[in-house]
């Protein structure tokens, strides 16, 4: 995985001042995946060239990861092509540079320079060359994109999702940095570490100053989130400062569009309600909301004195700052308000905040979070957090049927990323039950088909 920055701006040496890389030396760098080297195959005042070498242990990484999937852990191009390694190594062993910093010679780090940046291999396997141009192309780089066959030996195999691609523009060399450090895990698609809600603070802060008027800013946070989809509207309501967008509606435009679509059953109200009264008679004290977006329940929950302790957490930065406001403009006696606490945070990752709870609410949340991520959710929830009782419900995908206006084969949320149907999300209860020690009841909600069921389904799990 080889990374090489050219520029010919004379003396072309300083670009060791800008890189803090000496360029009579061949330094090494130990990386939690495999090492990094760094060295300059040319120097001259006229011309000079640095390059990014990763080493990547595949083999260090399968024992790491302890996958099931073993063979796919051995076998795939992971040492080689372009990716989130790359990304790591430029902020762990270029990180000065990709700050922009320059103590010696700082008016250098501000000037832009002829630069040219040379990917020796890059995968790109949605969107092809053409996605690749409109990612870098707006940037303002001369893009040079040299695809590669499967095999040269048998041409008939047609073409590869790989790429050589060379850049070329005048920009400083910390710009340089951050565009690959955000777009490299993008043309990839894949990143070798679980996203979590620090990533949003990353994408935020190295695409300051160009993301937010990207033409591409949706698919780029889309796939370098992994498509993840609170993460996604935390981000994108992020960048709405910089754009003109109006934060709320990009944070609340998807959720606007499901409840419209619900309305007819008044699914949406019912829900919470039934959600309440389980609570309620259950006599819990101590709530959880997670995934509490804007505070709908959370408002129930406040206002009733039986729940002495209510927190609500959410991925969503800015979900959070409006289910405050909407609280601050409740009706509530002082006692009230100091009973909820937001909580920033994401349900795949354990957090001691959360433990010794009676119970947990997760009200339509899991259908937003990607397959292989519900195994490390139940994990946190029925392993680590444990509350007595945990109300967890999802669409019905059996009864989509019924909405006027949605297409078939279509989901009710742009953002969700299955919908179950009554005998699959059995399946799963089941499973989460017999691993964790819990018993389930299943019910429908919403009014009921004979044949189809209820719009919505909730499942009561409690601890055995």
């Amino acid at each position: 995985m080889l990374l090489t920055i050219t520029t010919t701006r004379s003396p072309a040496t300083d670009l060791g001042w800008l890189l803090h890389k000496h360029p009579e030396r061949t330094q090494s760098f130990d990386l939690t995946f495999g090492q990094a080297h760094i060295f300059y195959p040319e120097v001259t005042d006229e011309r000079c060239t640095a390059a990014l070498l990763l080493d990547v242990d595949p083999v260090g990484l399968a024992r790491r990861d302890r996958a099931p999937e073993m063979l796919a852990q051995y076998v795939n191009d992971r040492p080689y092509v372009a990716s989130s390694f790359m990304s790591v190594a430029i902020s762990q062993v270029l990180g000065s540079a990709l700050g922009g910093n320059c103590r010696l010679k700082p008016e250098l780090a501000e000037e832009p320079l002829p630069l040219v940046a040379k990917l020796a291999v890059v995968p790109c396997r949605r969107g092809g060359e053409g996605f690749l141009r409109k990612l870098f192309e707006p940037l303002g780089y001369a893009v040079t994109a040299t695809r590669h066959p499967l095999d040269t030996q048998f041409p008939e195999w047609g073409e590869s999702p790989y790429f050589t691609v060379v850049l070329t523009a005048t920009v400083r060399v910390a710009e340089l940095l951050s565009h690959l450090y955000v777009l490299v895990p993008v043309l990839d698609d894949e990143k070798h570490y679980w996203v979590t809600h620090d990533e949003v603070e990353k994408l935020l802060r190295h695409g300051e100053g160009w993301l937010a008027t990207h033409p591409e800013k949706e698919q780029i946070t889309a796939r370098y989130l992994k498509r993840q989809g609170k993460l996604v509207k935390s981000a994108l309501a992020g960048m709405a400062a910089d754009d003109g967008t109006d934060p709320d509606e990009v944070a609340a435009d998807q959720d606007l569009a499901e409840e419209r679509l619900e309305a007819k059953v008044s699914l949406h109200e019912r829900r919470l309600a039934t959600v309440l009264a389980v609570l309620q008679e259950a006599g819990v004290k101590r709530v959880l909301d997670l995934g509490c977006g804007e505070g709908k329940l959370l408002r129930l929950l406040a206002t009733d004195p039986r729940f002495t302790e209510v927190v609500g957490l959410d991925v969503s930065v800015r979900s959070l700052e409006i289910a405050r406001q909407r609280l601050d403009r409740q009706r509530l006696f002082d006692g009230q308000r100091e009973r909820v606490k937001l909580l920033h945070g994401a349900l795949t990752y354990r957090d001691a905040r959360l433990e010794g709870f009676d119970a947990a609410a997760v009200v339509e949340v899991i259908e937003h979070l990607d397959p292989p991520r519900l195994e490390a959710f139940s994990r946190v929830m029925f392993g680590c957090t444990r509350p007595g009782l945990v109300i967890l419900t999802t669409p019905n995908r059996e009864y989509n049927v019924k909405f006027e206006g949605l297409p078939a084969g279509k989901f009710r949320h742009a953002d969700h990323r299955f919908e179950w149907t009554r005998a699959e999300f059995a399946d799963w209860c089941n499973s989460v039950c017999s691993q964790h020690s819990y018993t389930v009841r299943l019910s429908p909600l919403g009014d009921e088909d004979p044949i189809l069921g209820g719009p919505s389904q909730m499942a009561v799990f409690t601890r055995g």
